[in-house]
């Protein structure tokens, strides 16, 4: 077991790139089995839910082959079972993407109910839904989501809420569906639109990704392709509010500045200044932290995955911020560890109010989930004193080197081993 080691009140200054988009990295190797070929993919990041995909298709029969740190090879000419592995497919939420490619290629698909960070009820009855307007018969049996058709047909499907995963599968599944889908009130997430740009690489035909509906006429084959992932989102705001959580100066590369506009907004109202160049942003605070009311909502609102860093600024803002929960019903739990750091935050339900304190103490905390460990990576941060984070395993399911790219925005961070004493004492 592994734990960060954090010596706080160090402004961060400096340069860091950002890696390839965890969210449409989680898409897009699945969605290589589309192909039956090979297809090469750059910019993806070295994340852990990276690795498990991986082994994933390995399992089914596929080759992957790091062509360099950032570039993989990807050949699923050879899968020859559409069987899920539950010991890795329950490891990760997005292993249900596996259900939508393996349904596309073989009209058959088994995988596990999904795994993943636990922020609540995430039902997969959109997916669902949608499979059976393609045809598809569904199935749960002993946590195994099993789907079969002899034809998936086009399909016009409404989506009852907006879903970023429902949205992702029945992309995937309906690309050689015969004839038209629509797909309505569906998610217009930037990954959503490089899944498209993936798939149409491939030889689909997919329009409207990035608005309300999607249209995919279906084709009979998919090719192998070469395509470069966008930039994390994600990464790229939680840097953002490092930098205007600790006073620092920092430049932010390697980003899309319009995918950071909700996040670059309310960084501004919270006291920050964000320059915007081409394929980067420059975010510096040399004021106090101001109270600002956020409520995360699907794209283009704030990102529910930029909830728990923004809140972890909002400690120390002069006032009281309102922070409410628009997505996931459980996305708080963190808030007991942020308290532990002398943060005032109460939670009721969806809504957080933080009442701004003057500073935060270290102490030792636990990630709860992938975003709240970089919240509190965040409140460790600016914290006086030495805090230690455990289970970072959660964290490090979505971020590149994160250790290594603060250390090179001057943090005092390390990552060490804790010894079996410990471990038997965590457990």
């Amino acid at each position: 077991m592994e734990k960060f080691v954090i010596s706080g009140g160090i402004p961060l200054r400096g340069d860091v790139t950002i890696s390839g988009a965890k969210n449409a990295a989680v898409a897009i190797i699945p969605a290589t089995i589309l192909a039956g070929g090979r297809c090469v993919i750059e910019n993806i990041p070295n994340i852990s839910d990276v690795t498990i995909l991986f082994k994933i298709l390995r399992e089914l029969g596929a080759t992957v082959k790091m062509v360099n740190k950032s570039t993989v090879m990807i050949d699923t000419s050879h899968i020859n079972d559409p069987i899920v592995p539950y010991e890795l497919a329950r490891l990760m939420r997005a292993s249900y993407y596996f259900l939508g490619a393996l349904l596309g290629r073989y009209n058959l698909a088994s995988v596990s109910m999904p795994g993943g960070c636990d922020l609540g009820a995430r039902p997969i009855d959109q997916h669902i839904k949608g499979f059976e307007a393609l045809g598809v018969d569904v199935s749960i049996d002993h946590g195994m989501v099993n789907a079969k058709c002899d034809t998936m047909l086009g399909a016009h499907i409404y989506f009852d809420v907006v879903s970023v995963g429902a949205t992702i599968n029945l992309m995937l599944a309906s690309v050689k569906a015969k004839g038209l889908t629509i797909l309505e009130n569906v998610a217009k997430e930037p990954h959503i639109v490089d899944l498209a740009n993936f798939l149409n690489s491939m030889g689909a035909d997919i329009r409207g990704a990035g608005t309300d509906v999607i249209k995919i006429h279906g084709v009979d084959l998919l090719h192998g392709t070469n395509y470069s992932i966008i930039p994390d989102q994600i990464e790229a705001g939680t840097y953002m509010v490092a930098a205007a959580a600790t006073g620092g100066d920092v430049y932010v590369r390697g980003v899309i500045p319009k995918h950071l506009e909700s996040i670059t907004q309310k960084l501004v109202k919270a006291g920050a200044q964000v320059d915007e160049y081409d394929d980067y942003v420059h975010v510096t605070r040399t004021g106090p932290v101001c109270k600002v009311n956020i409520k995360t909502l699907p794209h283009p609102g704030f990102p529910t995955d930029m909830q728990p860093q923004i809140t972890a600024l909002l400690t120390l803002a002069d006032g009281t911020s309102i922070v409410t929960e628009g997505v996931w019903d459980n996305r708080f739990r963190y808030a007991d560890e942020l308290c532990r750091m002398g943060a005032n935050i109460q939670v009721d339900g969806k809504v957080a109010v933080i009442e701004g304190v003057p500073e935060l103490k270290a102490a030792p905390v636990k990630a709860t989930d992938l975003r709240a460990g970089a919240a509190l990576l965040i409140a460790a941060l600016v914290a006086h004193g030495t805090s230690e984070i455990e289970d970072i395993h959660h964290i490090e399911r979505g971020y590149e080197n994160i250790c290594e790219k603060l250390q090179g925005l001057g943090a005092n961070i390390k990552k060490v081993i804790l010894p079996d004493s410990e471990m038997a004492k965590a457990l």
